[in-house]
């Protein structure tokens, strides 16, 4: 996931911050410390763990962020999308819900 988003970000000249869930900050930590073996700038990629309503909603709300892309849940993405428009209309990219999703036509025999 994370070099999902880092790397087009990156490849495009742009610095990130990168705030990963709650539950797997150490993973993102070494990323982060693999990126400054391989000479990036200091500042070029930044990570801050924390809680998603702190840290994930200043990220959300500063006025300095250009664009945020948010992967979770459908609650938490509306409330990345609103906060968003109300600091500086930011470009917003958001995937949510489940990681199995189903498309069922209406034509399907779901007894087969």
């Amino acid at each position: 996931m994370q070099a999902w988003k880092l790397g087009p970000a990156l490849a495009l000249g742009n610095t990130v911050v990168l705030k990963p869930a709650e539950q797997t900050p150490l993973s993102a930590l070494h990323v982060a410390s693999l990126v400054a073996e391989a000479g990036f700038p200091a500042g070029v990629v930044n990570v801050v763990p924390g809680m998603g309503p702190t840290a994930g909603g200043a990220l959300a709300a500063h006025k300095d962020v250009d664009k945020v892309a948010f992967t979770g849940s459908t609650e938490v993405g509306q409330l990345v999308m609103e906060t968003a428009a109300r600091s500086n209309l930011k470009k917003v990219t958001l995937e949510l819900g489940g990681k199995s999703p189903n498309i069922v036509f209406k034509d399907a025999d779901l007894d087969e």
